[in-house]
């Protein structure tokens, strides 16, 4: 990001408690922000919204930011750490991704601490040796190294936690912040313990980053990271460079020589490459690319079964510019900072609208034209929900109940490890899951305890066996708002914007749908009642935030029952929600 932290630029930021809720004053901090930002990374230019959340940081508030892929999030903590006392650590989930933003800190890092060195960041994952860890701690406790990242399964040994809280962390920044959230598109269990380790810190400022959050997954991350006196800084999902399509097929093979044909084409033309091409699975992964590679273009596969060599070597070979398409599962392209992607296809349905809208945004980030393509066969759908749901884990949630409920004295993870003889993924979602129903809760050393001596393990099994239902069914629901989007006869913009509450009028003009004549501007419905992000109740399925209100229907996302549109005349007509006051 030499010369500017961020990408082209999109509608000034909404800051605040609540999205429109607060409004961003003149920053006290802006010369030392741009200063910092100019002399020690070569940034000559900060983003509203940029500096509005690094103020908010500097004032001593956490900070929710929702930015869109490329729109220069890493900036918000790395300016604000060299300002700060203390390290800053970094939550990232992959290795590959932690790789790439000590590399960006170190290539943007053109000035100096005054010792002739750019700002030094270290991390400690399972690829480093014994004597590299060491070497990074040295490194925090000496001030040479001011951003640690880590992975969250990191943050679940308690001795690292230990070593950390004496280095008097001074920010907690959480990338990928939707994962923290069952409703978000990437739920993994291991973030959900990030709320005990803040507190075991004694809740540095926290920043919590993401390009994907709609209003019920950004009210979850919040609960869910504990964050106080927040301010929230989100902009605009509206990405217009981009040009929107769907392709339907009745049947496999028509599919694949369609995907096959029109990436030969797109990768094959220097106006149009390089892009991506997402599949659904390792084998089809490795099918794809041998085809493509057949048609004459540099094309290389990745997926997570592959050596991580590999992996590397395929990640750089993008980012320089030595492949003209790279196909892969949706282990690839997080964190990539590749400006020129000039297409982003999908062979297969992902798990919702959230993922999609991320997997996208890798196109056009420099703010050209790009293509964006959705191979749709309705049948792929089945397998999506296959993969996407999983059943309550009764056996590890049975199991946690008995053991933590039957001790006198709390019970840490590593002992809960040596008792519960399930995979470690089965026991984390287990007491997640339980400690959402109130039967456990974490200690401030990081131990479980059991909430209410009164409360039978078995009655406390079956809250969190309905709680993990009631996730599946909100998983279904975005599958649901696939379809819907895949099958869309309007301006498929409308309905993506309409997914992450953000109200278009169509006819964008950059979609299938528009340039075909099927789609117009309209007029904004007359729903004032229902406006997107306000708050209803419904009759059966309970409180909901309306995401989208067209001239005929509207959708509505509810704390139960995930996604539901529904008809304007019908819910009028029977009274079925309710508007609740702010």
């Amino acid at each position: 990001m030499r010369g500017t932290a961020a990408g082209a630029r999109s509608e000034r930021p909404e800051v605040g408690p609540h999205r429109g809720g607060y409004h961003r004053r003149v920053p006290d901090h802006t010369a030392e922000l741009r200063a910092t930002a100019r002399e020690r990374f070569g940034w000559t230019e900060l983003r509203d919204e940029q500096l509005a959340a690094m103020e908010a940081v500097m004032t001593g508030h956490d900070v929710l930011v929702v930015l869109p892929t490329g729109a220069g999030k890493s900036a918000i903590y790395q300016v604000p750490a060299l300002l700060l006392d203390g390290p800053t650590v970094v939550v990232s989930p992959l290795i590959a991704l932690q790789h790439d933003q000590i590399e960006a800190i170190g290539a943007a890092g053109g000035g100096t601490d005054g010792t002739g060195t750019a700002p030094g960041a270290v991390a400690i994952n399972s690829t480093r040796s014994e004597r590299e860890t060491e070497q990074a701690w040295q490194a925090l406790r000496d001030g040479d190294a001011r951003y640690l990242f880590l992975s969250p399964e990191q943050l679940a040994k308690e001795d690292l936690v230990g070593e950390l809280a004496e280095l008097g962390v001074s920010l907690f920044v959480v990338d990928e912040a939707h994962c923290v959230s069952d409703w978000g598109h990437d739920f993994r269990p291991d973030y959900r313990r990030l709320h005990t380790v803040i507190e075991r810190l004694g809740h540095p400022r926290v920043v919590a980053l993401t390009a994907t959050a709609t209003v019920p997954v950004r009210r979850d991350v919040v609960t869910r990271l504990g964050l106080r006196d927040h301010r929230e800084v989100v902009t605009g999902f509206d990405r217009s460079n981009l040009r929107l399509g769907v392709d339907r097929f009745t049947t496999d093979e028509d599919k694949r020589r369609a995907v096959v044909d029109r990436i030969t084409a797109l990768a094959g033309d220097p106006a149009t490459r390089p892009g991506l091409l997402y599949t659904a699975s390792r084998r089809q992964t490795e099918e794809y690319a041998d085809e493509l590679a057949a048609r004459g273009l540099r094309t290389a596969g990745y997926h997570a079964g592959m050596p991580a060599a590999r992996r590397a070597e395929v990640h750089q070979a993008f980012l320089a510019g030595e492949l003209d398409t790279v196909v892969a599962t949706s282990a690839f392209g997080m964190g990539i900072d590749k400006p020129d992607v000039r297409f982003v296809a999908h062979a297969a349905v992902p798990d919702s609208l959230d993922s999609y809208y991320q997997q996208i945004g890798r196109a056009g980030r420099d703010g050209e034209s790009a293509a964006v393509v959705l191979f749709y066969r309705p049948e792929d759908l089945a397998l999506q929900n296959f993969l996407t749901t999983s059943k309550p884990p009764e056996r590890a949630l049975t199991a946690v109940a008995e053991l933590v409920a039957a001790r006198d004295e709390p019970i840490t993870t590593a002992e809960l490890g040596d008792h519960v003889d399930t995979s470690a993924e089965q026991r984390t979602r287990a007491v997640n899951l339980l400690e959402q129903v109130d039967a456990i809760t974490t200690t401030a050393a990081g131990a479980l305890r059991w909430t209410d001596p009164g409360l039978p393990p078995a009655k406390a099994v079956l809250r969190a066996t309905e709680l993990a239902e009631a996730h599946q069914e909100f998983a279904s629901s975005r599958l649901d708002m696939l379809r819907g989007y895949a099958e869309a006869t309007g301006c498929r913009r409308q309905y993506l914007l309409g997914y992450f509450g953000e109200q278009h009028d169509g006819g964008c003009g950059a979609c299938d749908n528009c340039a075909a004549g099927a789609a117009e501007r309209s007029d904004p419905p007359a729903a004032d009642d229902f406006a997107p992000q306000s708050q209803v109740r419904h009759r059966e399925w309970g409180g909901g935030t309306v995401m989208s209100v067209e001239h005929d229907r509207v959708t509505v996302v509810f704390d139960t029952v995930g996604y539901k549109t529904l008809s304007l005349a019908t819910v009028r007509d029977n009274d079925l929600l309710t508007a609740v006051p702010d």
